[in-house]
């Protein structure tokens, strides 16, 4: 099945996706409470998806994600750090960031400009959804918690986070404006039939700047399968209905700037307002943003305050 959540005459709503169609749940019905283990109400008659508004699939509990691409990793280290190659580390596991819940934009929406950002990126990404609860999971058990699966765009203000990284911390205001989420979730039966022999999903993957082809990469070059990633996120820690879990990041043009830190100079140019980004992942669909301006300059906060070093009990 294809499950989207969308806006029609105003009202906010989800169901079934079938060709250029969607047929509609029940007003009130939650996408999450269905990934949660619920079972797929009745449908109304259809609607044409070109009449509707598609919003984010559902509205994440929490958002990890992962940098599972070693292409990608070399491009934007160069491009980001200034450092060549790949850190030992990165072969140890598949790392992730916590990124924000409340920053999901829909398959169509427009992306605003972050404050103060200069260099606007985007990312071709593909995301799991989990079904249900787990912990200290096994890859084999993980992929019976996978519930779906649809495309993300991590959107990352390359200036902002290249400088908030020298703290040592991973990326701050450079991530936390927006996210694609979309165009709809697709249940993972659907995409069974595309697996590798290991286990990975093989999916053609396209990135477009205004109509313009600047990368393209399969899924299967992941150096984890989301099974490994799902135990790795569960080791220690819970992973629950709803979570999603990006793949990171594809190679080979996936975002820009893996090709600025190969080309050592920023070829293609960052988004600008005006500049359209469609991303397109085989049996998922499409998403396409329009880059719109944001506020014309953040509120200004003042650098970090020299303080004493005094103790409790010192004399002053």
């Amino acid at each position: 099945m294809r499950l989207a959540t969308y806006e029609h005459q105003r009202r906010r709503r989800s169901g079934i996706v079938e060709g250029d169609q969607v047929r509609p749940f029940p007003e009130g019905t939650n996408l999450l409470d269905l990934v949660a283990g619920g079972a797929p109400p009745a449908t109304d008659a259809a609607v044409p998806l070109a009449e509707v508004r598609l919003l984010p699939p559902i509205e994440p509990p929490s958002v990890r994600d992962f940098v599972t691409f070693e292409e990608h990793v070399e491009g934007v280290r160069r491009s980001v750090d200034g450092q060549a190659g790949v850190p030992d580390a990165w072969y140890d596991a598949p790392i992730f960031y916590f990124t924000n819940p409340h920053s999901m934009i829909g398959a169509h929406d427009e992306v605003r400009m972050p404050p103060g950002c200069a260099a606007l990126d985007f990312e071709l990404e593909v995301a799991a959804v989990i079904g249900r609860q787990g912990q200290d999971l096994s890859p084999q058990q993980a992929r019976d918690h996978i519930f779906g699966y649809t495309i993300f765009n991590d959107w990352s203000a390359r200036d902002l986070q290249s400088r908030e990284m020298q703290v040592g911390l991973g990326p701050c205001k450079g991530k936390d404006f927006a996210t694609t989420l979309g165009p709809w979730l697709v249940t993972a039966d659907e995409l069974d039939p595309c697996r590798d022999a290991d286990g990975t999903l093989r999916l053609a993957l396209t990135a477009e700047v205004n109509g313009e082809v600047v990368g393209s990469d399969l899924l299967s070059n992941m150096s984890w399968t989301f099974e490994e990633m799902v135990a790795y996120a569960s080791r220690g820690a819970q992973v629950r209905a709803g979570d999603v879990l990006g793949s990171g990041t594809c190679g080979n043009g996936g975002c820009m700037a893996e090709l600025w830190g190969r080309r050592n100079r920023q070829d293609p140019p960052s988004l600008r307002p005006g500049d359209v980004v469609t991303l397109t992942v085989e049996g998922i669909g499409t998403v396409s943003n329009t880059v719109v301006p944001g506020l014309p300059a953040p509120h200004p906060l003042p650098s970090a305050r020299k303080r004493p070093r005094t103790r409790p009990g010192a004399v002053a």
